[in-house]
């Protein structure tokens, strides 16, 4: 039942699609920060009616949220739902889509704990089938390989400090955000809570992780941090990810690098990073299993073919993200090493015992 709204401002939603954001892609007005504060705090305390939840849902993604909105949100978000579990060490935080992947295979964990391996400590955080798409995620993956993913923070935290690789489970770290997904399933498309639900960053991380298709929302995610009152992220990097995922695409890919609310880019062929091969030779049948085997077969070292360097380049960029190699083919060097003479193998061995 919808709560009371005496305690917040004069801008019910309704009130903000009739006067502000509901005339339209192109006659839209942005809202000023306060207002989408005070429209955040409304859905996260289940005040507005369901009808009009989906009207603003859908206006806002009709008429695209400015940095400053989504700063809102964010800032919202971090002071009414997440508990920050912070690590002793200083993770890169790794936001890829909640909603998951439905064709390829889900790199990330395995790349995450290649650069663990390499010394370079990981976070990943997701839920469990997130709509709109409602595939697998970091979760999935993990569950597959056994390692425990029903994790509190502090001891998602923990986890990160043992074997330098952590989860965050949604539920359990943004459990405002993580209630609204009966409301997400029944819209049908994806909502700024898609985009935002990324940007949580449980462990308190200094460096963010993330995808994007096109390089203007690369620079939106960059200008959204530097907008942000209660998220201080001094380096952002981002890159074309495959279906919107934290999984480096082949061919020419387009990285961003954000430091201080200003974004570098520059283009790199991954076949001189050793994935020469197309998009659609990443694909496997059932992305969670195949993608847990696939995982455990390469920090084995039983696997050197096209996932191996997919794995090992996905790491190499978690690495450098974090500034700890000089270059991508230090980076690279560093993660293969890592598999070669088992350290990965035994990151994942610790996972499971944790």
């Amino acid at each position: 039942m919808a709560q009371s709204s005496e305690h917040h401002g004069e801008w019910p939603l309704k009130r903000l699609l009739t006067e502000v954001v509901g005339s339209g892609h192109k006659s839209a007005d942005d809202m000023t920060r306060a207002q989408a504060t005070e429209a955040f705090e409304r859905i996260l305390d289940d005040e507005p009616d369901h009808t009009t939840l989906g009207a603003f849902w859908l206006a806002n993604r009709w008429k695209r949220n400015t940095p400053d909105e989504l700063a809102a949100y964010i800032d919202t978000m971090a002071d009414r739902s997440v508990e920050v579990a912070t690590p002793d060490c200083d993770p890169v935080d790794c936001g890829a889509n909640y909603d998951g992947k439905g064709r390829s295979a889900i790199l990330g964990v395995g790349a995450g704990i290649v650069a663990a391996a390499a010394g370079t400590p990981v976070v990943t955080h997701s839920g469990d089938r997130v709509p709109t798409q409602k595939q697998d995620a970091y979760k999935h993956v993990l569950d597959e390989l056994g390692v425990r993913t029903d994790l509190k923070p502090a001891e998602s935290a923990d986890m990160v400090d043992e074997t330098g690789f952590g989860f965050y489970y949604q539920p359990n770290f943004n459990p405002g955000v993580a209630g609204l997904v009966e409301r997400r399933d029944m819209m049908g498309v994806r909502t700024f809570v898609n985009t935002i639900e990324t940007l949580a960053n449980p462990a308190g991380a200094d460096v963010h992780l993330g995808s994007f298709y096109h390089l203007p929302y690369a620079k939106r995610i960059i200008d959204t941090f530097a907008a942000s009152e209660r998220y201080e992220i001094p380096r952002v990097v981002m890159f074309q990810g495959m279906e919107g995922y934290d999984d480096i695409r082949p061919g020419s890919t387009t990285v961003a690098v954000g430091e201080g609310g200003e974004l570098d880019d520059f283009e790199i062929k991954t076949d001189e990073y050793g994935m020469d091969f197309a998009e659609e030779d990443l694909e496997v049948d059932d992305v969670a299993t195949d993608s847990a085997a696939i995982t455990e077969a390469v920090l084995a070292g039983d696997r050197e073919d096209r996932f191996a360097d997919a794995i090992a380049l996905n790491g190499a960029f978690r690495i450098y993200a974090r500034e700890d190699c000089e270059s991508l083919d230090e980076g690279l060097a560093m993660a293969r090493e890592a598999i070669a003479d088992g350290s990965a193998e035994a990151v994942l061995d610790e996972l499971r015992e944790f």
